[in-house]
């Protein structure tokens, strides 16, 4: 595992639990999702899926704002590195 882009991507998901514009149910799913990823009882692989899952759920919500989507967009990306390393 890739400790540093594991860290850059709970980084990113304090950053979006944080934002204030962001609607509360996508902070809430965010934190949860964080929750999940420092969770070692599943595979890597298992809590990078579920959690990509989760965050394109709540992407897909017309109240976030396009900076929130990006952001969104860019912790599934890492993750999706993260679980290929």
């Amino acid at each position: 595992m890739d400790e540093n882009l594991f860290n850059e991507v709970l980084a990113l998901m304090d950053e979006l639990e944080d934002d204030s514009s962001i609607p509360r149910n996508v902070r809430k799913t965010s934190s949860e999702a964080k929750e999940k990823m420092k969770d070692n009882k599943e595979s890597l692989d298992l809590r990078c899926a579920t959690v990509i899952s989760e965050l394109d759920d709540i992407s897909n919500d017309p109240n976030v704002p396009s900076h929130g989507r990006a952001a969104i967009y860019t912790i599934i990306s890492k993750l999706e590195a993260l679980s290929k390393s």
